[in-house]
C-alpha cells in the first residue's frame, strides 16, 4: 500500500518543431508545411504534481491534427486561427457520461479534434463566444495532451477564457462546483471515470452546462450528429500553455488562467458541513478513519481536506498520490476493486470508519468494521440524518431521488418526511432539471454515486464528509472512552426504522455486443408477452416493462432504460447494459427483496437474495446468451 507522503514529479520533453513555410495573400495567409507546431504531440515541458510509470517512448502518438497542404490562417485581434480540414470519424457517440473509449481510439488522427469542434458547432454562439469555460480531469494518461489541444479549439472558435486545474487536475465535482461559483458557460472534463488508465486504457471527454451539469441528450444528440458531418476544425495558434504554476496567461483576446484545483471546491464543502462538529470526531484519540484515494484524482483533495482542514492523521490516506495508469488499479470503488480498503477495514482490529472514492472522485464507498453499506442504504441514511446533521438541509431537503435500478430504500425515507419522490433513469443529468427546479435535495445511485443540489454531479468526497457529520453528530456528547455509536449501529438502526432492502447487483463486464444486445432484446419480447398474475416460481408478477421517464420539467422523454420484473412483495430484477464502459458492453442485474422483520435483517445478502438470483439468471438465458459462467463483480 502506498501512504500519501508526497508527490512525485517526472519531466516530458517537447517534440522538436520544423520551422513554417508561407506565403501570404490578401487577408489569408495560406501555408504548405509538412510538420505544424501547434499541430504536434502536446508534451509540456514542465514538472508533474503526480507520479508516472508510463514509459517515455509511449509519448509518441499519432493525435495530431494533421494539416493538408491548403490550411487557412485568419487572424482575430492578434490571434491567429487555423483552419484544419477534417472527416467524420465513426463511433462518436456519447454514452449515459460522455465518449469513452481506449486511449488508443482517442489517439487517432483529429479523433479527439472532432468531437470537440463538433461540440462549438452543437452550442449556440452565445454559449461560449467571448465566455468562460472550465477544463480539467482526473489526471489520468493523455489528459495533459488533449488539455492543451482543447485549450486551442476553444481559443480557435472564439471563447474568451479557460479557467484549468494545475497540472489538468479537477475532479469531477470540483468542475461542477468551479462553473457554478465563476457562473462559467459550462466545462471540459477529462475522464473515464471508473475505469482503468494507461496507454492500453480508457480515456473519456464529456461538457457540462452553466448550471454544472452533464449536457443533456439534446445536445450531446447535436453533437453526435455533428461529428457525422463536420469538415474542418478550428485551432487556434498559440504555444502549449504551462499547467504547473497558478497565474494567467493571455494570447490577445483570450486568456488561460490557471487556478488551484482544490480551493474553490474545499471552500463549497466549508459552506454545506460543520468542520467544527467533524474535527470533533476525526481528531478523537478512540476514532480512527482511512480514506482510500485510489491513486485517482481525490488524492489531491484528501490531505488538504481530511489532513489540513479536520485533523486526520497522514497515514489515514492510503494510495494518495495520483498516477496516471492508477497504479495499474481499477479506480472503482467497490469491494472487488478496493481492496486495499476492504483488507484494511474487515482486518480483526480494522478502523472505525474507511471511505474510497473513484478515478474523478464523484463515487464513493463506505465502510464500517467488517461493515460494508450498501449505496442504496447510504443515501437513504444520509436523507433521513441531514436536517439535524448537515447545516446545509437545516431547512429540511426539498426533495428526493433515485436512480430506477436502485432500492427503494430511499423511497421509504421520502414517504415518512413527507417529501416529493423521483425515480429517474441510470445518469446523473436526470436529477440536474428537478435540482434547478428547486424540488430535489439529495439523490443517489446503487452505482456508488451520491450526491445533493450543492452542485450537478455526484459527489463521492461530500458523501464522505455526510457520513462523518452524521457519525460525529451522533457522538458529539460522548466523553474519551465511552463507547462510539458506529457506522453498523446507524445503519442496523435505520433498518429497524424503515425495513431493510435487500440489493445485490451483478456487473459482467466487456460482454461481446452481440450477444449482450441479443439478452435485452429477447427480455423486452418477454415482456411485451408478460401479463400481471403471470407466476415465476413462487413470485407472481406485478408488472414488466422496459422503464420509461418522462421529465417532469420539460416533459422530455427517455425509453428503453432497463427491463423491469416488479413482483407483488415488492421485489424487482432489473437488466440494463452499461453506458460507462469503453468497451463491448457491461450487463448488470440488479435484485431487490424488501425485508420489514428486524428479526432477519441480519442475514447475508446473497442468501437472502438467492431464490431471486437464481430467477434472474434464468429468465435471462444470460449465459445461453453471453457465455458468462460467472459476474465480473458483485456488489
Amino acid at each position: 500500500m502506498t501512504m500519501a507522503a508526497g508527490l512525485g514529479t517526472c519531466i516530458f520533453s517537447l517534440p522538436s518543431l520544423q520551422r513554417l513555410t508561407t506565403t501570404t495573400s490578401a487577408g489569408t495567409t495560406t501555408t504548405t508545411a509538412a510538420s505544424l507546431p501547434f499541430l504536434r504531440t502536446c508534451s509540456p515541458s514542465f514538472p508533474l504534481l503526480f507520479s508516472t510509470r508510463v514509459s517515455q517512448k509511449t509519448r509518441q502518438y499519432s493525435s495530431e491534427i494533421k494539416a493538408s497542404s491548403s490550411t487557412t490562417f485568419t487572424e482575430s485581434r492578434d490571434l491567429k486561427v487555423n483552419t484544419i480540414p477534417t472527416k467524420p470519424i465513426e463511433g462518436q457517440k456519447t454514452g449515459t457520461s460522455g465518449l469513452r473509449k481506449k486511449v488508443k481510439v482517442f489517439m487517432q488522427e483529429n479523433y479527439l479534434g472532432n468531437w470537440i469542434q463538433a461540440l462549438f458547432n452543437s452550442l449556440p454562439p452565445e454559449d461560449y463566444k467571448n465566455g468562460l469555460l472550465v477544463l480539467g480531469g482526473d489526471g489520468r494518461y493523455f489528459n495533459k495532451e488533449a488539455a492543451q489541444l482543447i485549450i486551442k479549439i476553444a481559443a480557435g472558435n472564439g471563447v474568451g477564457k479557460i479557467l484549468v486545474g494545475r497540472e489538468g487536475i479537477l475532479s469531477t465535482p470540483a468542475v461542477s462546483a468551479i462553473i457554478r461559483k465563476r457562473k462559467a458557460n459550462g466545462g471540459f472534463i477529462m475522464s473515464a471515470s471508473h475505469n482503468p488508465g494507461g496507454p492500453e486504457y480508457d480515456w473519456g471527454i464529456k461538457f457540462n452546462y452553466s448550471s454544472g451539469q452533464p449536457a443533456p441528450e439534446s445536445i450531446t444528440d447535436m453533437i453526435y450528429g455533428n461529428t457525422l458531418s463536420i469538415s474542418e476544425i478550428k485551432l487556434a495558434d498559440i504555444p502549449d500553455v504551462d499547467l504547473s504554476s497558478v497565474g494567467i496567461t493571455k494570447y490577445g483576446n483570450f486568456s488561460v488562467e490557471i487556478v488551484d484545483p482544490v480551493s474553490d471546491y474545499l471552500d463549497l464543502m466549508e459552506d454545506v458541513f460543520d468542520f467544527s462538529l467533524i474535527r470533533s470526531l476525526v481528531s478523537r484519540s478512540d476514532f480512527r478513519f482511512t480514506f482510500d484515494a485510489m491513486h485517482a484524482v481525490t488524492g489531491a483533495y484528501a490531505k488538504p481536506i481530511f489532513v489540513d482542514k479536520l485533523g486526520a492523521s497522514l497515514d489515514s490516506i492510503c494510495n494518495g498520490v495520483p498516477l496516471e495508469d492508477f497504479g495499474h488499479g481499477h479506480p472503482d470503488p467497490n469491494l472487488t476493486y478496493a481492496k486495499d480498503l476492504v483488507n484494511i477495514m474487515y482486518s480483526d482490529n480494522g478502523p472505525d470508519f474507511g471511505a474510497a472514492s473513484d478515478g474523478d472522485g464523484d463515487r464513493n464507498m463506505i465502510l464500517g468494521r467488517q461493515f460494508f453499506v450498501t449505496p442504496s442504504d447510504s443515501v437513504a441514511i444520509i436523507a433521513a440524518n441531514a436536517q439535524e446533521a448537515i447545516p446545509y438541509f437545516q431547512s429540511g431537503p426539498k426533495g428526493l431521488a433515485r436512480s430506477m435500478p436502485t432500492s427503494g430504500a430511499l423511497d421509504r425515507v421520502a414517504e415518512k418526511l413527507n417529501l416529493p419522490f423521483f425515480e429517474v433513469p441510470t445518469g446523473w443529468k436526470f436529477f440536474g432539471n428537478l435540482m434547478d427546479a428547486g424540488t430535489l435535495s439529495i439523490c443517489g445511485e446503487e452505482s456508488f454515486g451520491t450526491g445533493s443540489d450543492h452542485i450537478r454531479e455526484k459527489d463521492g468526497i461530500w458523501a464522505v464528509l455526510a457520513w462523518l457529520s452524521i457519525i460525529a453528530y451522533r457522538n458529539k456528547n460522548k466523553s474519551p472512552g465511552e463507547e462510539l455509536v458506529s457506522i453498523s449501529d446507524i445503519v442496523k438502526e435505520h433498518w429497524a426504522t424503515y425495513g431493510r432492502n435487500y440489493f445485490s447487483r451483478y456487473d459482467y463486464e466487456e460482454c461481446e455486443s452481440a450477444g449482450a444486445n441479443e439478452m435485452i432484446n429477447y427480455l423486452r419480447d418477454l415482456i411485451s408477452k408478460s401479463k400481471q398474475g403471470d407466476k415465476y416460481g413462487v413470485y407472481t408478477l406485478q408488472l414488466a416493462d422496459d422503464f420509461t421517464y418522462t421529465d417532469p420539467v420539460d416533459g422530455s422523454v427517455a425509453s428503453k432504460q432497463g427491463v423491469r420484473f416488479v413482483f407483488t412483495d415488492g421485489s424487482r430484477i432489473i437488466f440494463r447494459l452499461s453506458g460507462t464502459g469503453s468497451a463491448g458492453a457491461t450487463v448488470r442485474i440488479y435484485i431487490e427483496q424488501f425485508e420489514p422483520d428486524v428479526s432477519k435483517h441480519d442475514l447475508d445478502a446473497q442468501v437472502a437474495l438467492k431464490p431471486l438470483i437464481d430467477l434472474a439468471l434464468s429468465v435471462s438465458k444470460l449465459k445461453e446468451f453471453t457465455g458468462r459462467e460467472k459476474p465480473t463483480v458483485i456488489t
